[in-house]
């Protein structure tokens, strides 16, 4: 007898059953600017539009969810983590000043469900459309024997705009400027191993147990999706003159921060600023997280960190509040050397 693709465990049927599945969601997240359709080699997009940038730079970013997929496997929720593969992407696109212009996705697993995929992309193309970008394009790859049955990956890859002129890079950032800090939705997307360690193993609870009075299972908080910061950022840009934007992700407060300070200054961050969210004083009550591991770890319930001058600050927090943010004054630059200094 004939072997077939299918005998070594790939469905094509199942893929462009998929792929008929995620169309409407994808066609959604067009703009004037996509050139082309689902289902071509590649995706296309026109820059004709962008004829006021004076020196167009293109940024790119890619990043995956980790190993929060482990906990939406677990869950069988599926329609959240492709919310956080988006953020993680095109919240480091603003952190230069970038427009998210579009976005494609990888999602890889070891036995193709279509409506599991459906539910990925509805996600990943609602994002887009928060976030301003198109989703112009990705790969489903079934990988039996790579990947166990019910086990998948993500990826994504994002391409933004900036002029030259409106770069941030921290270059003008000065001793006396001010830090914002922008609330995060939770934990977002990096540190699950030391969460997944700490609650599951450590604390020994399961992901179906009620957490701390919130209505919400432990599950159900670890899966809230990263938020989101493209719009309220370029809408801030429009007010007031940031001098740096900085993704709390992999590295926390203490390793990103410095990423784009002046060799001969410091970010002083006053920790006891910002209420902490349930899931954050459960990690600090637990005792078992040190403190600068969890700073270094985890965004501690600030996503994003916004730096600029001190006589800005209430304009900019007038902005922001008009887009929803809760957003407040958490520290200072001063003198020092290229670090976060934490203040407890």
């Amino acid at each position: 007898m004939a072997l077939t693709y299918e005998d070594s465990g790939v469905n094509i049927t199942e893929g462009n059953r998929a792929v008929d599945l995620i169309k409407k969601a994808v066609q959604e997240t067009y703009s004037s600017s996509v050139v082309g359709d689902l289902g071509l080699f590649s995706g296309g997009f026109s820059l004709k539009e962008f004829k006021d940038y004076e020196d167009p730079i293109l940024l790119a970013s890619t990043d995956g969810v980790g190993t929060k997929i482990m906990i939406a496997q677990d869950l069988g929720i599926h329609d959240t983590v492709g919310i956080d593969l988006v953020a993680m992407c095109v919240n480091d696109l603003i952190c230069q000043g970038a427009r998210p212009l579009f976005f494609l996705d990888y999602i890889a697993t070891g036995h193709l469900e279509a409506e599991k995929i459906q539910d990925l992309v509805t996600g990943i193309a609602g994002a887009c459309k928060e976030s301003l970008c198109s989703l112009i394009g990705g790969e489903t790859a079934e990988m039996p024997g790579l990947y166990g049955e019910d086990e998948y990956d993500l990826a994504g890859f994002s391409v933004g705009i900036v002029d030259r002129n409106k770069m941030i890079d921290g270059s003008k950032i000065q001793e006396g400027d001010a830090i914002i800090g922008l609330k995060s939705s939770g934990i977002h997307s990096n540190g699950y191993s030391l969460v997944r360690k700490l609650f599951l193993e450590e604390l020994a609870m399961d992901l179906k147990d009620d957490f701390r009075n919130t209505g919400k299972t432990l599950g159900e908080v670890l899966l809230t999706p990263t938020k989101l910061y493209v719009k309220p950022v370029l809408d801030l840009m429009d007010c007031v003159d940031l001098k740096g934007v900085v993704n709390i992700t992999g590295g926390g407060f203490i390793e990103n921060i410095p990423r784009i300070l002046p060799q001969d200054l410091d970010a002083k961050v006053d920790v006891n600023a910002w209420d902490k969210d349930p899931i954050f004083q459960a990690i600090i009550e637990s005792g078992l997280v040190e403190f600068e591991e969890m700073y270094r770890s985890l965004n501690m319930g600030i996503g994003m960190v916004l730096i600029l001058a001190k006589e800005d600050v209430d304009q900019a927090l007038k902005c922001l509040n008009k887009d929803g943010e809760e957003a407040l004054v958490i520290g200072e630059i001063v003198k020092g050397q290229k670090k976060c200094q934490l203040i407890k």
